[in-house]
């Protein structure tokens, strides 16, 4: 869909912030985000739909600056009352705070790429579109005998950003996700799919995934805790990506001495990329940051070498540099955060341009390994050091054993202690699977083999 037809659907919020900016008047810099938009979550459990909820949502933010003192308020109505009393609240704050010596400015005038990660059937879909999803996805395990519990979910959001140096931006976005478990005797398997659009979730393709996970996890074994070979699937790879991206890429980390990245150093493995870009066709959310800054593809490694940061306003000027259009709300503590995140292989350097891949199919993946772990997922992951990157955490909802190249069973789940940039440090990235998928809207990453992954004990202790 067009950026136009994204423009004209928030002309609504655009005239909101416009009048927010007119009850400031001249006596202070603001900037006004105003977002609208629908959540709707259908969860089931024990194989049946138990609940459907649905919200509309509005939120109207002002930043405000006067006299080099900024504070920041929200309401979620728009009467002309609650804007007045909106302004009069924010502006008595920030008379009381200190100067902020690290204030950069508003955002100045400039386009937005034309980003419409929308689709409106979504924006619109039913209980009973969200109920045949997930109908899909639990017929899968039906045959078996197989209990399912999870959620389909819909969400639409429709913003509009105004400052008073005269950025003016629109967006538009869309998302669904379908994601649950499949469970024989103690054995539960996953299944999660992301989209922007309702209509491209296979519930059945998810809920078949989530059945043979269970199935090959029945009669899971013990096995001792210690270092092995594993390939990691997407959810796995989204979460090092997020504590990588997140916390070593942040240009408030990095200038804080909290970062284990070095630019310029071949820190990654030479066969893999990371990069984000909110304006690939593969992403979700909106085009522009809570500045009002438009997002723009940034590389962060560029075959194994660490290569860019993501910066707001504020670490782009102290940088001397410009913002990347990755602040987020209340980010002055914690800085620039990407959240479209990509990871491929080496050259896949192209927005847009089809999975990135290497290494064979997933199966070719993992029949390259003699004897290995195969992990579904990660949770309960916490970084312990974040100069290099130590995070512990538990595998979940499949962990299955590789015998040559086979998987041949299932695994009780492990903890493991393990520092992300070393794993795909250079040397220890063995292959890079062609099944790059979205994962928790924020990372299109596919599955890895990696030579090592230190499993520290079960998932008791």
């Amino acid at each position: 869909m067009s950026a136009e037809l994204g423009s004209a659907a928030a002309d609504g919020e655009l005239a909101v912030c416009d009048r927010v900016l007119e009850i400031v008047g001249a006596t202070a810099a603001a900037q006004v985000r105003v977002s609208s938009g629908r959540r709707s979550l259908t969860r089931f459990a024990n194989s049946l739909i138990h609940q459907n909820v649905a919200e509309d949502k509005c939120a109207v933010t002002l930043t405000l600056v006067a006299d080099g003192r900024l504070a920041r308020a929200g309401t979620n109505r728009v009467d002309d009352d609650a804007l007045r009393a909106l302004v009069e609240r924010t502006r008595e704050a920030a008379s009381l705070r200190p100067p902020d010596p690290d204030w950069p400015g508003l955002a100045p005038p400039a386009p937005v790429a034309p980003v419409d990660h929308y689709d409106r059937a979504t924006d619109e879909a039913s209980p009973r579109q969200r109920a045949e999803v997930v109908a899909a996805f639990l017929d899968a395990g039906g045959g078996t005998g197989m209990l399912g519990a999870g959620y389909c979910q819909t969400t639409s959001e429709v913003a509009g950003f105004a400052n008073s140096d005269g950025q003016r931006l629109t967006g538009r976005s869309t998302q669904a996700t379908i994601d649950g478990i499949l469970r024989q005797g103690s054995a539960d398997g996953s299944g999660s799919q992301t989209a922007v659009d309702l209509a491209s979730l296979d519930g059945a393709s998810a809920g078949q995934d989530a059945a043979a996970r269970a199935a090959l996890g029945a009669e899971a074994i013990e096995l001792p805790p210690g270092r092995y070979e594993v390939v990691l699937e997407p959810a796995c790879v989204a979460d090092i990506c997020q504590f990588l991206a997140g916390l070593g890429f942040n240009a408030k980390m990095h200038a804080d001495g909290r970062s284990f990245v070095h630019l310029g150093e071949a820190q990654f493995d030479p066969a893999v990329s990371l990069w984000d870009d909110a304006t690939d066709n593969r992403a979700v959310g909106l085009g522009f940051d809570a500045e009002g800054t438009p997002k723009r593809r940034v590389p962060m490694v560029e075959s194994g070498v660490s290569v860019g940061l993501v910066h707001d306003r504020r670490t782009a000027a102290k940088a001397g540099t410009t913002s990347t259009g990755h602040a987020i709300e209340g980010g002055e503590r914690f800085g620039a955060y990407p959240t479209n995140v990509f990871l491929g292989a080496a050259g896949d350097v192209g927005s847009g341009t089809g999975a990135p891949a290497s290494g064979g199919t997933l199966d070719q993946v993992v029949g390259a390994v003699r004897r290995g772990l195969l992990v579904t997922d990660f949770w309960y992951t916490r970084i312990l050091d974040p100069k290099t990157q130590v995070v512990t955490g538990l595998t979940r909802n499949g962990l299955f054993l590789i015998e040559d190249g086979q998987l041949s069973r299932g695994v009780r789940n492990l903890r493991f202690t393990q520092s992300y940039a070393g794993a795909v440090a250079p040397g220890h990235v063995k292959g890079i699977a062609p099944d790059a998928r979205l994962v928790n809207s924020s990372a299109f990453v596919p599955s890895l083999h990696l030579a090592s992954w230190n499993f520290t004990g079960g998932a008791r202790g």
